[in-house]
């Protein structure tokens, strides 16, 4: 740091914070430690006597934690994503829309190794509304070697680490398999639980098919909702019963399957696959039904934001993939899939 004359300290930065004391009015921190003086407040600098002051020495090749927060900002803040004004080092990101929250984790792991530079998200690949709160940017030191941006610069590139998804698959077929249900034994309660669970994404029901057990039935009932909506679902039969063949029946239908199980409890006989077209196919097991949250609720979201799953986005699940079935259900705000 250097002492420099109060009227030659415009685009500075103070080294200590700056007590102000008007009598009987005000006694506290006029300026903060990092406060880049302005013109502005060269004349209030003065009444407080502050013939000189000692600042931080800045050259091209250091950066402000203002600034420096700028930057990590732009290299986080992707599509339908606002931001706060910058605050003390610190930016916010939040939502600007209903969506799915996705990130980059190899870019944000590389930038986060670099010494002296955090950036702090909520967990990826979840939904999150309008105003949520995403990650918080900073540098840790006042003032930080311009070197450091540089290298996040040249980490993330032109494609920001953050982005929000707007859910676009917004109709849904659901094929209701089960003999004591299409014969009417028992009611089906299976498909008003979907209903409401579709609904928070913007998605409605626009077929709905209810055949026996037989897997011819159930793959023809397949074919007759095929094209007519944006996914398709099918309750009942997902179990390794031997009467139950609901999976077999997605195979015969000419769906790619992604997975056929996943490490997750609950909802470990869950099944997920595509056709050619890129219409997702999901076998749901009866857990989907009476629990709260379930590995359905896990990837509705990323499968009602286009986005195409993988087996080994299902092997990652695995860890937080173990509901804890709390008495007081608080999902999604607890570990499950975090």
């Amino acid at each position: 740091m250097k002492l420099i004359k109060t009227t030659e300290a415009v685009g500075q930065v103070l080294c200590h914070d700056m007590t102000q004391i008007i009598p009987g009015e005000y006694k506290g921190a006029r300026f903060r430690k990092g406060h880049v003086v302005t013109e502005e407040d060269i004349p209030i600098l003065l009444s407080m006597g502050k013939e000189n002051l000692y600042i931080f020495e800045m050259d091209e090749k250091k950066l402000h934690e203002n600034d420096a927060a700028e930057i990590l900002c732009r290299l986080c803040k992707g599509a339908n994503i606002n931001r706060s004004e910058v605050k003390e080092g610190k930016i916010e990101l939040v939502a600007a829309i209903d969506g799915l929250f996705t990130l980059d984790r190899e870019k944000l792991s590389a930038v986060n190794s670099i010494e002296e530079l955090m950036i702090a998200t909520r967990k990826g690949d979840t939904a999150v509304h309008k105003d949520d709160k995403l990650a918080g940017t900073r540098v840790i030191p006042l003032v930080i070697d311009k070197t450091k941006l540089d290298q996040a610069e040249d980490i993330v590139d032109d494609d920001p680490i953050m982005n929000i998804l707007p859910y676009t698959l917004k109709t849904a077929a659901i094929i209701t398999t089960g003999s004591e249900v299409f014969h009417g034994r028992i009611k089906d309660k299976f498909t008003p639980v979907l209903i409401e669970k579709l609904s928070v994404y913007g998605i409605t029901v626009t077929e709905h098919l209810t055949v026996d057990d037989g897997m011819e039935h159930i793959t023809n009932a397949i074919s007759k909702v095929k094209g007519k909506a944006d996914m398709i679902l099918c309750t009942g039969g997902m179990s390794v019963d031997p009467d139950d063949r609901t999976p077999g029946a997605i195979r015969e239908s000419g769906a790619d399957i992604v997975t056929y199980g996943a490490p997750v409890l609950p909802g470990a006989m869950f099944l997920l696959g595509y056709f050619e077209d890129g219409t997702p196919i999901m076998g749901l097991p009866g857990c989907v039904m009476y629990a709260k949250a379930t590995i359905f609720d896990l990837v509705l979201p990323r499968i009602a934001a286009g986005v195409k799953l993988s087996k080994a986005d299902f092997v990652a699940y695995g860890e937080g993939g173990l509901c804890l079935g709390c008495d007081n259900c608080t999902y999604p705000q607890c570990p499950f899939g975090k």
